[in-house]
């Protein structure tokens, strides 16, 4: 697991709730707190779509829906004048990117073998944090993956030109 501090906040919430540069993952579950909390259930209501819409077919094979899909919610529940308390987002990579991701790093992993590829974000006490993480479904020492899948987060945090800091915890 590797924690990452992000540098320019209001930069960082520019890009990830203005463009679709997080569209991709997948949304497992967020809070944001205002006045109020706010919980999302990210998990997919596959009824809710009909087989002719163009997102149907990730919407079905994946138990959670893309972020793109309520970026603009997220987005109306956040923007305004006030800050909000905190937020947190739980992401996870989809099958398919799972699957591309361990290929690409030519792996000694199976997709099987794997439950998740996590990136969470968390803001609090004016302090917005990045956490990488894997979830397993078999025992392993081998850390390998983990590495790789941090390594691969600063790059696409640094591919978007968003700066962040390790920390050392």
């Amino acid at each position: 697991m590797t924690v990452l501090s992000i540098l320019d906040i209001k930069e960082f919430m520019n890009i990830f709730l203005r463009t679709d540069i997080f569209d991709t993952f997948l949304l497992s579950e967020a809070s944001i707190t205002t006045c109020i909390t706010y919980l999302l259930d990210g998990h997919s209501k596959t009824d809710f779509f009909s087989p002719e819409e163009e997102i149907y077919p990730i919407i079905s094979e994946e138990e959670y829906i893309p972020f793109g899909l309520v970026r603009t919610v997220c987005f109306d529940l956040i923007k305004g004048k006030r800050t909000p308390s905190s937020f947190k987002f739980i992401f996870r990579l989809s099958n398919e990117n799972q699957k591309r991701t361990l290929a690409s790093i030519g792996s000694n992993f199976s997709p099987e073998d794997i439950s998740g590829m996590y990136l969470n974000l968390k803001y609090q006490n004016k302090q917005l944090i990045c956490t990488t993480g894997i979830s397993y479904h078999i025992f392993s020492m081998d850390k390998s993956l983990e590495h790789a899948w941090e390594d691969m987060v600063k790059l696409f945090f640094q591919k978007h030109h968003i700066a962040v800091e390790v920390l050392n915890l």
